[in-house]
């Protein structure tokens, strides 16, 4: 919500209305990061049952298609 228009006659007025948007603005980003779930940025292969995927079940996977 804007405010009046009479506030951007000070130009002390106008900053000090800018600096709370925009302190506003990182507050809420902030608590936006915080409130993520803790993750791993490592990648974790799944199957469709969201169960992680080894290299053993790769392989077995692999063996049991035929070759082309």
């Amino acid at each position: 919500m804007l405010p009046s228009p009479r506030i951007f006659r000070s130009r002390w007025a106008a900053l000090l209305w800018a600096g709370g948007i925009v302190w506003f603005a990182i507050d809420v980003a902030d608590n936006a990061k915080s409130d993520a779930p803790a993750t791993n940025t490592a990648a974790v292969a799944t199957d469709a049952t969201g169960a992680p995927v080894d290299q053993h079940d790769l392989s077995v996977l692999q063996n049991a298609m035929p070759a082309n």
